[in-house]
Order: structure tokens, then C-alpha cells, then sequence
């Protein structure tokens, strides 16, 4: 393995718009809590293995520089004050030492936002997790890095053996000399002048082909058509979504991919929609405890899609579209909530919202700073979602750290502005791990949200013992073809008719 190589980056629009999003209570750094097996390192171990990959992630020793006049986006440059011991940080729980009490100090970590005048990653060591266990927990900023991404990242910094060979750097690194004001200003300046060809250029090579040009101008059109229709179709007003602080709350929980696997297969849908289902059932039930009517209540929730092509795994920056999938919370049977999800979700596929994103996406890496700003906030706004549900699919073979074993890992995902929760959800080696982050005042019953997770699955899985019970032995089980919702059998598929089911 090659270390990559140290460029002056642009950020990308996508990039962009994260840090625009950002103020004081909404922080868009995003990470984890994994938990390990065995004794924690010292620090000092700990630091020179981190140090010694630090080659091979060269973002996690670059910071932001930003041109003057706002000619142009910030840029990733070398810190030229990089100093390991401020981003490694060495910690430990207070007795007992519990899951608790680790929440209790990862609520506080993520409570806090990243210094953008050094790289915008944190790392803590955490020691005396009761069990014979330590914990690491890592933020990084969005803008920086991407899911989807950080788990190829991921893989540099862990091992795939608990013997591996440790790496010894070739040579010290060096920083590049941060660039002068004067040629940030004529690099934006020139940017400002040259995009507008590239996009001529491209689209002159693309008349060149007119017969593909038709295809992906059709496309395009439908896929912007889709999300001006998105756009119109507000997300509802729920107490999900009211005014944040800066402070969070966290928690998580865990279960086995193969029940994932098992009720997709009973009920022929896919694993993303049993995490949509389990995601709707939890939240309908968090909100008839809160009082809410569930009668024809559907939510919106974002769901990041990557469209990272294959030969770009691994890079920094974020290469995103998202979807905005129906949680038919109005609907009481799990069933039939799993169904209209998967039906829905059948439907997203075929449509071009998502392709639609992408176009916007790309359109706006030629937009000026002032007109990606106004973009930025409509992005996170509440008229298009209620929460944020990322779903991504990690490695399926244990990781290791200086041969200690990873356990479990948590992510941890953001809060956009006037949004109270956010889920994420990470497959490893045979678990889904979900972790749950919300707004300390809004959402002092987080738990009943963690446990209607696990309450949904279980529903879930009862319904599929039935259908597999139900089976004759003799014959062969095979999963029922997909239908719409039992109780609501007129539900067109790819759309979300809401039934009379209150809370």
C-alpha cells in the first residue's frame, strides 16, 4: 500500500455545504463509539499506531484555507502545526464504568464542535469499560469525510489480523508550506474563470454523442422534475423537529444481521427496508407515548445514497445523493409497515430522485459560494425531512487494533438544524449496530426510542416465525412474493396511501 499522495484539495460543493450548515447548535461532525475486547493499549502505543497510518489518511493532517474575498471554496492544506497529542486524546470512566456512563461522556464529546482552525478529526482512548473492555470513539467533520468512505479509511487504521505486522513510515513526513493569501486569491480567481468552460467542454464532448446525450438529458430532466416534487411534498410538523441546542444525548443497541436477513427473505423485501420498518415502528411508538395522533401521519427520512464510483473508494470527501423514504407511522401492524416501506422504497429506485440529487449535486460544484450557501440551507431544511436514517453496510470479519479485537462499533451521525434525532445504523461482522443521537432538551426519552427499536424487530421476528411455522415441512421454504401492505392491498407500489390507524 502506496501512501497517498498530498494535494491542495477543493472541497467539493457537497463538502461545502456542510460546513454552511454548521453553527453553534448544529454541529456536523459525524464518528463512532467502537468498543473493544481485552486491555486498552497504553497511550503511547496507541499514538505511535495511529501515527504510523497517518501516511495513508493525509486529510487527518490537513486543515481548511480559505480564499480571500470568497473567490472560491476553502481548500485542505497542510497544517503546518500538526500535533498528534491534541487530536489523540486519553481518557477513563468513572466507576462503574458501564455502557451508561460511556454514553454519559459520548453525549458530552459530541456535544462539542471541531476547532476548523486545525484537521477536523478528534480521537479519544477510553479506559476502564467495565467487562475486561476499552472503547475508542472518533469524530471527524462531514465535510472531511463521508460513511461510506470512512469505512474503507477505517480499514487503514485497523488490521484485519491480531498479529499483523506494524507499519514503519518510509520517512518523516514533512508539511507543505500553507499557500499565501495571493495565491489562494488567484487560484479562486482562475477557478471562478475556468469553470464555466469545463462545463462548455463537457458539454461539447457530450453533442459529439448525441444519441447518449438524449438518454442522460431525459434523465436528468426526470430525476430534477422528481425532486421539485419532493420539494413540494413537505415533511410534516412532529416535535422531531423543533429548535436544538448544542448539547446531545446518545445511545445505541445492537442485534444480529442474520434476523435482518431472516425477515427479508420471509417477507421478500431487503435488509434497508427492515431497518426503515424497525425505524418507523420505534417512532410511532415514540410518538403516541408523546401524545401525537398517528392517524395518516407519514414522515420523511433522509437517506444518504453514495455514488462514490468503485475506482474512488477510500478517497476523502464526500460523493453523496440522498433519497427521502416514507416511515408510514399511521400504520399499527408491522407487516403491513415493512410492505408499504419496501413498496415505497421499489418505487424510489425506479423513479430519479435520487439521480436528481446527484445532477443537483454536481450543478452545484459550478455555483458561486453566495448562490451554494442558499443551497445549502434549503438541503437540511425541514420542509424535506424529519430525520436522518444512514444505513451503512460495514465489514464482515472482526477488526483489530493492536490486536485487541473490535466488538462492537456505534455510529454517530449529525443534527441538522431544527431536527432532534438522528439514527444511524452499521452492519459488522454479522451484527447491526445502531446508534442513536438526539437534542439534549428535545429529546430527554431517547431511550423509549432505543427500545422500540428492539420492541419492532421483534415484532418483526414474531411475524416471520409465523409465516415459517405456517409452512408444511414436507415442502420447501421459499419467501413469499412481494405484495402490497396486508391491510392496505390498493397501496400502487412506489406510492404511500395512508390508512385510519391511530395511536
Amino acid at each position: 500500500m502506496e501512501p497517498a499522495s498530498h494535494e491542495l484539495d477543493r472541497l467539493t460543493a457537497i463538502d461545502a455545504q456542510f460546513l454552511t450548515n454548521e453553527h453553534e447548535n448544529a454541529h456536523m461532525h459525524i464518528g463512532a463509539v467502537m468498543i473493544f475486547d481485552g486491555d486498552p493499549p497504553t497511550y503511547d502505543e496507541f499514538k505511535a499506531h495511529i501515527g504510523s497510518r497517518l501516511d495513508f489518511v493525509p486529510r487527518y493532517r490537513q486543515k481548511l484555507v480559505y480564499p480571500p474575498y470568497g473567490t472560491g471554496r476553502p481548500l485542505w492544506a497542510d497544517d503546518p502545526d500538526f500535533n498528534l497529542n491534541y487530536h489523540l486524546r486519553h481518557t477513563a470512566l468513572p466507576k462503574p464504568g458501564g455502557e451508561r456512563e460511556l454514553k454519559i461522556l459520548a453525549s458530552r464529546l459530541f456535544s462539542q464542535a471541531l476547532d476548523r482552525s486545525k484537521p477536523l478529526w478528534e480521537m479519544y482512548l477510553v479506559e476502564d469499560l467495565e467487562g475486561d473492555r476499552f472503547a475508542i470513539i472518533i469524530k471527524s467533520h462531514h465535510a472531511m469525510i463521508d460513511g461510506i468512505s470512512g469505512v474503507d479509511i477505517g480499514t487503514v487504521i485497523f488490521d484485519v489480523t491480531p498479529d499483523a505486522e506494524p507499519i514503519v513510515p518510509k520517512e518523516e513526513w514533512k508539511p507543505k508550506p500553507l499557500p499565501s493569501n495571493f495565491s489562494l486569491l488567484e487560484r479562486g480567481a482562475k477557478e471562478l474563470a475556468t469553470e464555466p468552460v469545463k462545463l462548455g467542454e463537457k458539454a461539447i464532448n457530450a453533442l459529439r454523442k448525441p444519441s447518449s446525450l438524449a438518454g442522460r438529458v431525459g434523465e436528468s430532466a426526470e430525476g430534477l422534475a422528481e425532486v421539485a416534487r419532493a420539494l413540494a411534498d413537505s415533511a410534516p410538523d412532529v416535535p422531531l423537529n423543533v429548535p436544538i441546542g448544542p448539547h446531545r444525548r446518545i445511545t445505541w443497541t445492537s442485534a444480529d444481521l442474520g434476523e435482518y436477513r431472516r425477515i427479508k427473505d420471509v417477507f421478500g423485501t431487503t435488509v434497508n427496508d427492515v431497518v426503515l420498518a424497525v425505524a418507523a415502528g420505534s417512532i410511532r411508538k415514540w410518538l403516541v407515548q408523546r401524545g401525537v395522533d398517528t392517524d395518516g401521519l407519514e414522515l420523511r427520512a433522509m437517506v444518504p445514497v453514495s455514488v462514490r464510483a468503485d475506482d474512488e473508494r477510500g478517497q476523502l470527501g464526500n460523493k453523496l445523493a440522498t433519497m427521502r423514504a416514507p416511515l408510514p407511522v399511521y400504520e399499527p401492524d408491522p407487516v403491513a409497515r415493512l410492505e408499504i416501506v419496501s413498496a415505497a422504497m421499489d418505487g424510489l429506485k425506479q423513479s430519479k430522485q435520487a439521480l436528481g440529487a446527484e445532477v443537483i449535486a454536481r450543478l452545484n460544484d459550478f455555483a458561486p459560494p453566495t448562490l451554494l450557501a442558499q443551497a445549502a440551507r434549503l438541503t437540511f431544511s425541514t420542509r424535506l425531512f424529519n430525520l436522518l436514517v444512514t444505513n451503512v453496510p460495514g465489514p464482515q470479519i472482526p477488526l483489530y487494533v493492536l490486536g485487541r479485537k473490535l466488538n462492537r462499533p456505534y455510529p454517530v451521525a449529525f443534527l441538522a438544524k431544527n431536527h432532534g434525532l438522528a439514527v444511524g445504523v452499521m452492519s459488522y461482522a454479522g451484527q447491526v449496530n445502531i446508534g442513536l443521537i438526539g437534542d439534549f432538551d428535545a429529546m430527554p426519552d431517547i431511550g423509549q426510542v432505543r427500545r422500540g427499536l428492539n420492541e419492532s424487530l421483534a415484532e418483526l421476528s414474531a411475524a416471520a416465525d409465523e409465516v415459517e411455522n405456517s409452512i408444511a415441512p414436507d415442502k420447501p421454504k421459499k419467501s413469499p412474493s412481494k405484495k402490497a401492505a396486508s391491510k392496505n392491498s390498493a397501496v400502487p407500489k412506489g406510492s404511500a396511501k395512508k390508512t385510519s390507524s391511530k395511536g
